[in-house]
């Protein structure tokens, strides 16, 4: 019943398809005539202002802020840069971070325990990883994309310029500024089956020539395919931009967000599968309302200050404020699994986070010509604090019906287990202070390299509120990246890169006594790649061929069940492509494929299976979970004229293993979706159709739990009426 092992060499008809499509286009475009690969004129580093929107960008935006914190062109980029532009995220219908990161090729969802947005990228858990505007925003909530004009995501380690964590990549929120001389807005009304109700506005106000207003709001009030399930939440984010010189700009940010919904941990697993149950079925409490909710907070403030001095120098300084509550109860099928009495087993908890934090940034930017080489230099300082305070009690714990789980309500904690020690509040303090440089030099006109270096201080500090000992440590990393270019054509770059970076012990939480002792864990990535411009620049086409390595990973001593010690190593050998674009006969498409071949290659650890008879299963050679072995999408648009736009897309996802055990399987699938949109003046009506054809599927699971799975949506339409003023 375990039978599922990964083929490398068996391809789905799709994603062959698409690489035949992509191999096709990028043969065509190299069988040019000598005439069409001809450079005439060096290229130089000078300034790059890019003004991301729908309208201007389309499905392909020239330039990404993420890669080297600037608005260096993709093609210069020794690095797979994924980007999300608004006019997709309005194609699609997108309503969340899931939603926007189905466009990526290489990542993969987790339900982040029915409270967060979490994915896997490359192989690798990317819980932490997640940016807004460049600055770390690591708490753990659901993020709106209200606010949101594009998501970008650097694949592989960035700690050259971003610190801690990112093993197969980060994501990086780029929210929508304040407009100069405009004035203008849009607001949204969303209805759909499921009971889904959504509200938005974005409306900007040019104030002056030297001041601008922008307001961001949204409100959501939507039921759920899942029995008992709800979000109620709103986003309210306002920004202001001020020209206070010639040369000099200040823009001010707040957001306030709030995120009730139900915490759903989906469903068990039985004999190596999903038990086979409605998608709607609930395993926690009968009254789900009022025992298993999840309720976040986030409120953030940012200053963002520029100065050019000359056309050589400029600097910025940002500055982000944060405030950050968390209350979430649930009861979730997380014990074992009965396969004789057909019982699941159930348990009871619930965690409780406040942390408040900020970080400032300052990057002094350089351009110049040493050597005969044209070079951009960037030279940072990052200081932040990070206060977090943890409570969490478990214990309740009950056995259900696999098959009729409704109807019982939730299990009691027992009184002990508040004042057990894993009970006991913990205050973690983590300061991070880092210096770091990086340089673009344009060797030749067909060369260019892209190297830097960052070194970080980070420490922790953890107290309880009672009885348990202090914990602390502080790890000092040096974090390289070094990437050269080649470009011989303004049609065609190549390159390779190579990239480090460190994931500290405990990294987003608070240590605890086994672990406090642990090494960073180290991830390296090298990869080579290639960036085509087809069809004067309306078609971007890339691939990337990389080897991600993380080694020291964490694994419980033998000789010692209390301590941890660096003994692990995973890695994942990949394939990612995407072709992203306005086709002939103005068709919008957004397309990609990612092959992922990823083991534990040195591991001692082991994880329990969750049916009876439970067994330790070692780790080693195991594949990561969540972790499809072949993944691809296609998303296209046609604009038919008269205001009249129709398409749809097609989602494939290979089997994945729910957890390292790789003793059960999510089976593969494939989602059709479909939209038309329709303009009459300055009215839109969107409609988008998603699991065309009702497919049933397992959209995620947990990661580390063979029984916490979480059903996809059966088909659902969503129809949003849009005014522009």
């Amino acid at each position: 019943m375990h039978a599922y092992t990964p083929t490398p060499y068996r391809l789905h008809p799709l994603v062959a398809a698409l690489l035949a499509t992509l191999c096709g286009t990028a043969l065509a475009q190299t069988t040019a005539p000598p005439a069409a690969v001809a450079q005439t004129t060096p290229q130089t580093l000078g300034e790059v202002t890019v003004q991301s929107s729908a309208d201007d960008d389309g499905y392909s935006p020239a330039a990404a802020s993420t890669a080297t914190k600037g608005s260096a062109p993709l093609r210069d980029v020794p690095q797979a840069v994924n980007v999300v532009p608004a006019q997709l995220l309005r194609d699609q219908g997108a309503r969340s971070m899931e939603d926007a990161l189905r466009n990526v090729p290489g990542v993969a969802m987790s339900h982040g325990d029915g409270q967060r947005d979490q994915v896997v990228i490359r192989g690798f858990t990317a819980i932490a990883d997640q940016f807004v505007d460049g600055v770390r925003d690591d708490a753990l909530y659901f993020r709106d994309l209200a606010d949101i004009e594009r998501v970008e995501v650097l694949k592989g380690p960035a700690a050259v310029l971003y610190g801690r964590g990112s093993s197969g990549g980060l994501i990086n929120r780029v929210t929508k500024k304040p407009k100069f001389g405009e004035t203008s807005g849009e607001a949204s009304l969303g209805l759909g089956n499921f009971d889904y109700r959504r509200a938005t506005a974005d409306v900007n106000v040019g104030i002056s020539d030297t001041a601008a207003f922008r307001i961001n709001a949204a409100v959501e009030d939507s039921g759920s395919y899942r029995d008992q399930q709800f979000v109620k939440r709103h986003n309210f984010a306002p920004s202001l931009a001020l020209k206070l010189a010639a040369q000099t700009d200040l823009l001010l940010q707040y957001t306030n967000a709030r995120d009730k919904r139900l915490t759903d941990f989906g469903i068990p697993a039985l004999n190596g599968r999903p038990v086979n149950v409605p998608a709607s079925t609930y395993y926690g409490s009968s009254n789900a309302a009022q025992d298993d909710t999840t309720t976040s907070t986030m409120q953030s403030f940012a200053a963002t200050l520029n100065h050019r001095f000359n056309d050589d120098w400029s600097v910025q300084n940002v500055t982000r404020l944060y405030d950050y509550a968390l209350d979430r109860y649930n009861t979730l099928p997380g014990g074992t699994t009965d396969p004789v009495n057909l019982t699941v087993g159930r348990t009871r908890s619930f965690i409780l986070r406040d942390e408040k934090g900020f970080f400032n940034q300052t990057d002094v930017t350089w351009r110049n010509q040493l050597g005969g080489f044209k070079q951009e230099w960037l030279m940072g300082v990052e200081l932040g604090q990070q206060k977090k305070r943890s409570e969490s009690v478990t214990g309740g714990a009950d056995r259900v019906p696999l098959f009729n789980p409704g109807n019982r309500p939730a299990p009691a904690i027992p009184a002990a287990n508040y004042n057990a020690d894993s009970a006991i509040p913990s205050h973690t303090t983590q300061d991070t202070a880092a210096l770091y440089w990086q340089n673009q030099i344009t060797l030749a006109p067909q060369w260019k390299a892209l190297v830097g270096a960052r070194y970080d201080v980070f420490g922790q500090e953890t107290t309880f509120d009672r009885k348990l000992a202090t914990l602390s440590r502080t790890d000092k990393k040096f974090s390289p990246r070094a990437g050269l270019v080649w470009q011989p054509s303004d049609v065609v770059s190549y390159y390779v890169s190579y990239s480090k970076s460190f994931q500290p012990s405990a990294e987003a939480f608070a240590l605890a006594a086994n672990n406090t002792g642990a090494e960073p864990e180290i991830t390296e990535n090298k990869e080579i790649g290639v960036k085509l411009d087809l069809l004067d620049g309306r078609l971007n086409v890339t691939g990337a061929l990389f080897n991600l390595e993380r080694t020291n990973i964490k694994n419980t001593d033998p000789a010692n069940p209390g301590r941890q010690i660096n003994v692990g190593t995973q890695r994942t050998n990949g394939l990612e492509l995407t072709a992203n674009g306005r086709l002939p006969g103005r068709w919008d498409v957004s397309t990609g494929y990612a092959w992922l071949d990823g083991r534990m290659t040195k591991s001692l650890a082991t994880t329990t299976s969750t049916q009876l008879p439970t067994a330790a299963i070692a780790a080693q050679g195991k594949v990561p979970a969540l972790t499809p072995r072949n993944s691809a999408f296609l998303w296209a648009m046609k604009d038919l004229g008269h205001g009249l736009r129709v398409g749809g897309g097609v989602n494939y996802v290979g089997a994945r293993f729910t957890s390292l055990t790789n003793l059960v399987t999510l089976p593969g699938y494939t989602t059709l979706d479909a939209a038309l949109q329709y303009t009459l003046g300055q009215w839109d009506v969107d409609v988008n159709i998603k699991n065309l054809a009702n497919r049933k599927y397992y959209v995620s699971a947990h990661g580390s739990n063979d029984n916490l799975i979480l059903p996809g949506s059966p088909r659902a339409v969503q129809v949003t009426l849009r005014t522009r003023f």
